[in-house]
């Protein structure tokens, strides 16, 4: 196993902890699941709570690691790894972040669940954007579809695009902080129209690259 991942690793263990810790002070059924505008509406044990989120993390670790040695490709997963690298730590660091205000609201501290949860949303997505430019063509990990897998200089300028997009989709999601009550407007729907774009987008690059 990689140092590399010694940060993420390090995010499973301190998410475990903190559950364990918590333990003894929280409620027998837990709060588990939230509605857009901040209700309760799903409700778990305790066990769940402390267990779920930081195997959860350590299993997404332990797939990325392997996709690299399984992907047809993988040779190429190596020449974005530092990038590749990072999606694994952000991600494991939404999680994470996801757990401790799990944590901290059924210790008690009530408060807007999706209100806070939106900045961390909206830095995950716009670190994709950082990422996505140095993705090179893989089966697991991009932008992936029938036209940028058949064409280098279509998923070189589709991941270019997509960089863009996806980070003004982060800076969009951010407004959600201020109007939580409008969170799905700020957060889900441009990502949805982001990712119908591109992939209209590299179909239409496909053809005209095809016709040049």
């Amino acid at each position: 196993m990689k140092n590399k991942y010694l940060a993420s690793w390090g995010l499973v263990l301190l998410s475990l902890v903190l559950g364990l810790l918590a333990f003894p002070y929280l409620p027998q059924m837990v709060a588990s699941h939230w509605g857009l505008y901040g209700q309760v509406n799903g409700y778990q044990s305790r066990v769940f709570a402390v267990f779920f989120m930081p195997v959860l993390m350590a299993v997404l670790i332990a797939l990325f690691l392997a996709l690299p040695k399984i992907d047809p490709l993988g040779k190429n997963i190596r020449l974005f790894q530092k990038a590749y690298d990072r999606f694994v730590f952000f991600l494991t660091g939404f999680l994470a972040y996801v757990h401790l205000l799990t944590l901290v609201w059924n210790l008690g501290w009530k408060f807007n669940i999706i209100r806070f949860l939106i900045p961390a949303f909206g830095i995950f997505i716009f670190g994709l954007g950082q990422i996505l430019p140095e993705a090179r063509p893989n089966w697991f990990f991009g932008i992936r579809t029938p036209w940028t897998m058949s064409n280098g200089r279509v998923w070189y300028h589709t991941h270019e695009l997509g960089g863009k997009l996806y980070k003004l989709a982060g800076i969009i999601a951010l407004g959600g902080f201020l109007w939580p009550s409008l969170a799905i407007y700020f957060m889900i729907i441009p990502i949805i129209a982001v990712s119908i774009y591109l992939i209209i987008f590299s179909y239409l690059d496909w053809r005209n690259e095809a016709n040049a």
